[in-house]
């Protein structure tokens, strides 16, 4: 059930069926990978779009997408917004959601850069739902370059 008017703005996505609804006076999102309700902030706006472009736009397994995992920095708890593992289950694509109004910057990339230095994926994104940023992270060398679009599901890149 789609309620009007929508809780918030449009993103730099395609029409991707996003369900959501008001209940209570709250708004509420569907998480389709983990089948339940969600209260819609804007971070879970823009995560929700990102999770259902990489099913929809670009094929990736539903079966292999995580949803704010836990995992350990320095002792700490920390969460990943999305976790693409491969076919063997290794880490493929880490990205990191920020709110629509969150400036993509040094800051959030060192974020992201901190939870790979755990999981070492050989892709990174960052999003605001807005402007999407793509990086190809080579652990050998120790660089990160940008890479035009999300990378292709593959079990054997690297």
């Amino acid at each position: 059930m789609q309620a009007a008017p929508r809780p918030f703005p449009d993103l730099n996505f395609p029409s991707l069926g996003i369900r959501y609804r008001e209940e209570e006076g709250q708004y509420l999102i569907l998480d389709a990978l983990r089948k339940k309700w969600l209260v819609c902030t804007p971070e879970e706006w823009v995560r929700q779009h990102m999770i259902q472009a990489l099913v929809q736009l670009y094929a990736y397994p539903k079966a292999l997408i995580g949803v704010e995992k836990g995992l350990q920095f320095n002792g700490l708890a920390k969460r990943t917004d999305i976790l693409v593992r491969d076919r063997e289950g290794a880490p493929f694509l880490l990205i990191e959601c920020k709110a629509p109004e969150v400036a993509l910057s040094q800051a959030t990339l060192k974020q992201l850069c901190t939870y790979n230095a755990v999981l070492h994926a050989p892709f990174l994104g960052i999003t605001n739902g807005h402007k999407h940023l793509f990086l190809r992270y080579d652990r050998q060398r120790g660089e990160i370059s940008q890479i035009r679009q999300v990378p292709k599901f593959s079990s054997t890149e690297s």
